[in-house]
């Protein structure tokens, strides 16, 4: 009988010192979707999710491609618990667990420019006009990569008289540097990059 291979995961530490992300060696979440989930009963879909919440410092739980990120309360420190819910992780998968079964509220529109209709899966909102649409490709390609990178999301929420609206997932939700980064990062760029853009500001949860 063939042996299976074993599935690792590391932990990596994130900007925002409330959130690690871990990283497996499989998919999590497949077609680019992602899931967030900010307390147990909101975690139906994820079996991974309502196991990790069962530990009383874990306060969000967002999953991405290969990775899921935790957010913990201040109660306990990194050093404490990583360990444990490195380990945790780690036995859920190789014991043949689903990460994610039913992802929470996915948004679905047509993109009305391809040459043929196409159903795109995405988290921003739909864009309604050319700017929104150049907006979100700016998101897309410059602002995602980095932003997964630390084990986050940000996603565009609107655009009305000039300011950008986004929602900040993962770590980048309650970041203590996350205001920088849209204000610094994200909103020079988009000013410099779509005209008519003068501010970009972060969604109240």
């Amino acid at each position: 009988m063939e042996n299976k291979a074993l599935i690792t995961v590391h932990a990596e530490s994130t900007p925002n010192p409330s959130a690690m992300k871990f990283v497996a060696d499989i998919l999590l979440v497949k077609g680019g979707a992602t899931a967030e989930y900010k307390n147990p009963a909101d975690a139906s879909g994820s079996p991974l999710a309502i196991e990790l919440f069962k530990l009383p410092y874990v306060s969000a739980v967002f999953f991405a491609y290969n990775y899921v990120t935790v957010l913990k309360n201040e109660v306990s420190d990194w050093h404490e618990v990583q360990s444990i819910l490195r380990n945790i992780i780690s036995k859920f998968l190789n014991d043949g667990g689903e990460a994610v079964t039913e992802l929470p509220m996915a948004t679905v529109h047509t993109d009305s420019r391809m040459d043929e209709t196409t159903t795109v899966f995405t988290e921003h909102a739909a864009p309604q006009n050319e700017t929104e649409h150049k907006i979100v490709e700016v998101l897309e390609e410059y602002v995602r990569p980095a932003v997964e990178n630390d084990g986050g999301l940000i996603t565009f929420k609107s655009f009305v008289d000039g300011k950008v609206t986004v929602q900040l997932k993962g770590s980048c939700s309650g970041c203590p540097s996350s205001t920088i980064t849209l204000k610094a990062g994200i909103e020079a760029l988009l000013k410099r990059m779509v005209p008519g853009v003068n501010e970009v500001v972060a969604e109240a949860l």
